[in-house]
């Protein structure tokens, strides 16, 4: 694990005059919790969704019920619809999401518990990528807010100042 930290996050969206929200399932609000803890985050963070439920991510997020349906939540195209929904609901540049299992129930075939799918939609780019984190729900869901930290800080270090 990298090094990085939320208020990194934070400095290097904030030099880019960027704005962040999150959409969150598996982690319950955890990666918007570590960016809110940071005094000062009110000039990024715009806001999250927790969206646990599929009527959720459907409502709020736009993912289409036939994509849930047919796959699952826990999927690279679930990721990427969450963090484009996310984006255009919260109004922000840069939006990340985060849906998985993380146990210690949920298993499905293919994805064992601690399947994360992470991405993230920031302008002009668009990265998902899927993670198994070891352990029990604590350690799942901890690895995967480290890991949201480290992709948006990838995402925002790759977009064009």
């Amino acid at each position: 694990m990298s090094g990085v930290t939320a208020a990194d996050v934070l400095q290097a969206l904030r030099d880019r005059g960027l704005t962040a929200g999150t959409a969150e399932s598996c982690t319950g609000g955890l990666v918007a919790g570590e960016l809110t803890s940071v005094p000062g985050s009110s000039d990024v963070v715009l806001g999250g969704v927790v969206s646990y439920a599929f009527s959720v991510k459907e409502r709020l997020l736009g993912v289409p019920a036939e994509e849930l349906d047919a796959h699952g939540a826990v999927t690279e195209t679930c990721a990427r619809l969450m963090a484009a929904g996310a984006k255009e609901a919260i109004g922000c540049d840069v939006a990340i999401s985060v849906t998985g299992i993380a146990g210690p129930g949920g298993e499905e075939p293919g994805k064992p518990v601690g399947t994360v799918w992470l991405a993230v939609d920031a302008p002009g780019l668009v990265r998902a990528e899927r993670h198994w984190f070891p352990g029990g729900r604590d350690e799942v869901r901890r690895q995967a807010v480290v890991a949201a930290l480290e992709l948006v800080m990838s995402a925002v270090r790759a977009i064009q100042s």
